[in-house]
């Protein structure tokens, strides 16, 4: 994880509809960035839906949410609207932002052989582009919740 009190690494990344996104044109507003592993599972599921329940209270905060994980465009546009996610899913198959976030984790499973996988983590960025909370490991039915009152 990025520590708190760092500058948020800049970074463009297309969302669900093929749209680039640079986190420096957020500048001004609160930033929930948060990364999720995979499209349609289970936890990934409850933590956007969670989101997208507690969306208008982030808007009224002034706060957008961005998820990003290493799906497709196409497969965010299909979780998007299999649920009504009214936010930005951004889509990072190359992994240039997760490593960047330092959220990307190797371990070496039973066999031996190393795996590597997105940590649900997320992040708080103020007005001014700086991280000002850092969790990594998140619980995905809990973490929209906290998250909203960190941003008030």
């Amino acid at each position: 994880m990025l520590q708190v009190g760092t500058v948020a690494p800049d970074f463009t990344l297309p969302d669900q509809d093929g749209q680039p996104h640079t986190l420096s044109d957020y500048h001004g507003q609160k930033v929930v960035l948060y990364f999720y592993p995979k499209d349609n599972t289970s936890g990934c599921t409850k933590q956007a839906c969670a989101f997208r329940d507690l969306y208008p209270q982030f808007r009224e905060a002034g706060a957008v949410i961005l998820g990003v994980s290493k799906d497709t465009v196409a497969s965010h546009k299909k979780f998007q609207q299999n649920h009504g996610l009214p936010f930005t899913l951004l889509s990072d198959p190359q992994f240039q932002v997760i490593k960047a976030y330092d959220v990307y984790k190797e371990s070496v499973g039973k066999t031996g052989k190393i795996n590597g996988g997105l940590w649900r983590s997320t992040y708080l960025i103020d007005e001014n582009g700086m991280i000002v909370r850092a969790h990594g490991k998140v619980k995905a039915a809990e973490n929209p919740a906290q998250m909203l009152q960190e941003v008030r």
